[in-house]
């Protein structure tokens, strides 16, 4: 496979990165600094010591991937990894099907993974970077503590200021009971 590793990354014209991470402050070291963002919103980040971490928001896992950028490099360029953490398949898929990023979107599961969802193009929707990413941050800080299996049910919290359903083109934020 030959691909450029920044055909699957965000653009990132946003002004304030920190600001649309912070969902993800109860998991995310202060230090930390973003080097890249794929398309499914998942954040690369370098921490004060240097290595490379990924949050993966589909999941809500905060995983080492590299001991510095250099290596990192390296390793995302392997076929194995870039599938891993970019998700090359799916997005090409969706590129193919016709649905292209315009600024400030990313690619979310209409069903997260962590609660069942697939990680195919039917679960997958195009929405605004900062709600999916508070979003998921939302999500995954309530579900920490539930073990695994507990039934989960999901009730949006401000229905005039998103959508009524996972589906629709906006991701609300939940309120776990």
């Amino acid at each position: 496979m030959s691909y450029r590793v920044h055909d699957y990354l965000i653009e990132q014209p946003m002004d304030d990165w920190q600001s649309a991470i912070s969902a993800w402050a109860w998991l995310l070291p202060p230090d930390a600094t973003i080097w890249g963002i794929s398309r499914f919103a998942d954040v690369f980040l370098v921490m004060a010591d240097g290595t490379v971490w990924m949050l993966d928001v589909g999941v809500g896992s905060l995983t080492r991937l590299a001991d510095d950028t250099i290596q990192f490099q390296g390793l995302v360029e392997d076929e194995d990894n870039a599938v891993e953490w970019l998700m090359t398949p799916l997005v090409d898929d969706l590129v193919d099907s016709g649905m292209t990023l315009r600024s400030g979107q990313c690619y979310g599961f209409k069903i997260p993974p962590v609660l069942g969802g697939d990680y195919t193009i039917e679960n997958v929707a195009m929405l605004p970077i900062s709600d999916y990413l508070g979003s998921t941050g939302s999500i995954h800080e309530q579900l920490q503590e539930l073990p695994d299996g507990a039934e989960v049910v999901l009730s949006v919290v401000d229905d005039d200021a998103v959508p009524n359903t996972l589906s629709d083109s906006g991701f609300p934020a939940p309120n776990l009971n």
